[in-house]
């Protein structure tokens, strides 16, 4: 059996890059979302909300079939930072 010794700093940096590179890896892993979860993240009750914000353009989506459609996360939180409003 191998030891390996390391500084404690050396161990806490390479802690913190291993946790990063997990985080990223989620993140990736859910770039495309579903229909109840993109209402859940923009806070809409109506589908016909859902399809006018496809209609107009507002939000990226991809379809396969006739009801298959998934929502690119990225894009309907660019929506709602487009709507923020700056505080005093």
């Amino acid at each position: 059996m191998n030891v390996i010794c390391i500084e404690e700093n050396a161990f806490y940096e390479l802690i913190e890059t291993v946790v990063k590179r997990l985080q990223e890896k989620k993140v990736q892993d859910n770039v495309w979302i579903s229909s109840e979860e993109v209402m859940k993240l923009l806070h809409i009750k109506s589908r016909s909300t859902l399809q006018k914000l496809r209609d107009t353009g507002e939000i990226r989506y991809s379809q396969y079939g006739r009801k298959v459609i998934l929502y690119e996360k990225a894009s309907a939180l660019e929506f709602l930072e487009k709507y923020a409003c700056e505080t005093f």
